[in-house]
């Protein structure tokens, strides 16, 4: 059978990366031919401008909720700032050009010939992160005889944030698909609620894989020893974090490190690009993996640096963010009966770092998840 993927731009994000290539290894085990159809908005496109003007009114109406768009690199500057990140795409991810303009995912239909569409994961269904939104619902397969399949699909957050338009054009959509499931407990009511079809919960698709399937990655790219022993992977870096990381660093003798651009990119300006674009550039996916191999604890606020926390069983901590969604980390978190190990970030001073992390128990509850959660995903692709 050959399968297209949606999901979320291949980019310069270790987590949206790592989730693509694990359900494309799941797929291609089982015997199927699997492509990513690939996409990004063209920011000299009507739509994407549109886009970035709804965005800005936005973020000056609800500046806590829609923060404001950065600078958009040329795409020379991307060549450099994601050249790392590109050559894993290049080598581990079978994927499409990439589309910049709606059309492009009819046209890439007709030419890939699809059996079968796998929509999902990584907030795929997240307006606020998706520029077109109802091609995520299969708009340009509608009248097409094919499987359509939503795996892990990620609304992010357990609040309804589509407007009504979108939803009067995304709900009958989803209603084609043959089996829905989400990446959040949540996003089953959400579902069930706003686009009246039923859903599973299921687990995002970096889970489907083993330590050892990414274990054999980083040897295969010869990735040398990370350089420190508490690894911090913290997307909103602020004075408060830094200081709960220190403070852990100095009580349990670790040696703090990162694995991220001098220049992060939600807080790189216009300026740091265009005079210090060499620290703008993304360490390699690899690179990202390898500290969580060689961590003996992480602390993290992004949802994907937990999920590799659990799959290498670091004892780790996870500071909420609530702006990028919370759910992510509640629904996950409760699979495992590890909600003690999110923090807010209010709190901080008082979180005793030498809680243990019952692995044993961890690994049970992943291993049955795990087996379920493909099985599933095989079953439905195969009636």
């Amino acid at each position: 059978m050959k399968i297209g993927i949606l999901t979320q731009p291949l980019q310069a994000n270790y987590g949206g990366l790592l989730q693509n290539y694990a359900l494309q290894q799941v797929l291609l085990r089982a015997g199927h031919e699997v492509e990513t159809i690939d996409w990004t908005p063209s920011y000299k496109s009507l739509r994407y401008r549109l886009y970035r003007i709804k965005w800005t009114i936005l973020s000056f109406l609800f500046p806590k909720k829609f923060p404001k768009l950065k600078y958009q690199p040329t795409d020379d500057e991307k060549k450099v700032i994601q050249q790392h990140t590109n050559h894993f795409i290049s080598t581990y991810i079978h994927h499409t050009k990439t589309i910049m303009f709606k059309d492009g995912f009819r046209h890439q239909a007709k030419v890939g010939k699809y059996d079968a569409y796998v929509v999902g994961s990584d907030q795929c269904w997240r307006p606020c992160y998706n520029a077109f939104l109802s091609s995520m619902f299969l708009d340009f397969a509608k009248d097409e005889k094919v499987k359509r399949i939503a795996y892990a699909a990620s609304f992010g957050t357990d609040q309804w944030e589509f407007t009504q338009e979108e939803t009067l054009i995304c709900s009958p959509l989803a209603q084609k698909f043959d089996f829905v499931s989400v990446r959040e407990d949540s996003g089953v009511n959400l579902c069930k609620d706003h686009l009246g079809v039923a859903a599973i919960h299921v687990l995002d698709p970096t889970l489907l894989l083993t330590k050892e399937d990414y274990i054999l990655l980083i040897e295969a790219e010869k990735e040398p020893k990370a350089q420190g022993t508490l690894f911090n992977y913290i997307l909103d870096p602020d004075t408060v974090k830094s200081a709960f990381i220190n403070r852990v660093a100095k009580e349990r003798g670790l040696k703090s490190f990162q694995v991220l651009p001098k220049c992060q990119a939600e807080t790189r300006t216009k300026d740091d690009i265009k005079n210090r674009i060499e620290d703008c550039v993304f360490p390699g996916v690899t690179t990202w993996l390898r500290a969580f191999m060689d961590a003996e604890m992480t602390i993290v606020d992004s949802f994907h640096g937990m999920v590799f926390s659990i799959i290498f069983n670091k004892p780790f901590w996870v500071i909420g963010n609530a702006n990028r969604g919370m759910s992510r980390f509640t629904s996950l978190l409760k699979v495992f009966h590890l909600e003690d190990r999110l923090l807010d970030a209010n709190q901080l001073h008082e979180v005793d770092i030498n809680r243990p992390i019952d692995w044993s128990s961890v690994n049970a509850i992943l291993e049955q998840k795990r087996n379920e959660c493909k099985n599933l995903l095989l079953t439905q692709l195969s009636k």
